[in-house]
């Protein structure tokens, strides 16, 4: 049984930073992904990276302020947040995928039950 647990989340001031950790039990997956949901808003794609580390995709609302990566030997991938802004404000969630279409359309199997990020001004 494949199981995604996310850790790390928290209260943070502005231009503070944060490193969110999903670990994933139970299965290895060619993509990786962070989407974050806020109140009242939909559920939106962070960043991506593909297997071997060397391929991510970023939003432009966080492009050079968060860095994704991952560590296949620990089954781990990573969201390092700097310069946090009120507006990332949301809950993080962890995704695996097989396949489909990098960055934007891949297939989503997994998902983690979510991290609360706040960031205050």
């Amino acid at each position: 049984q494949v199981q995604l647990v996310e850790t790390g989340g928290g209260l943070v001031q502005a231009g503070g930073s944060l490193r969110l950790s999903c670990v994933v039990f139970g299965g290895s997956f060619n993509f990786m992904a962070w989407f974050r949901q806020a109140p009242g808003k939909e559920r939106e794609l962070v960043a991506v990276v593909g297997w071997d580390g060397s391929s991510k995709y970023y939003t432009d609302s966080v492009k050079g302020r968060f860095t994704i990566s991952r560590d296949n030997a620990k089954n781990t991938v990573y969201l390092q947040m700097n310069g946090l802004k009120p507006e990332d404000t949301a809950v993080y969630f962890c995704a695996a995928a097989l396949g489909g279409l990098y960055p934007r359309a891949l297939k989503y199997d997994y998902w983690g039950q979510g991290t609360q990020v706040t960031v205050s001004s």
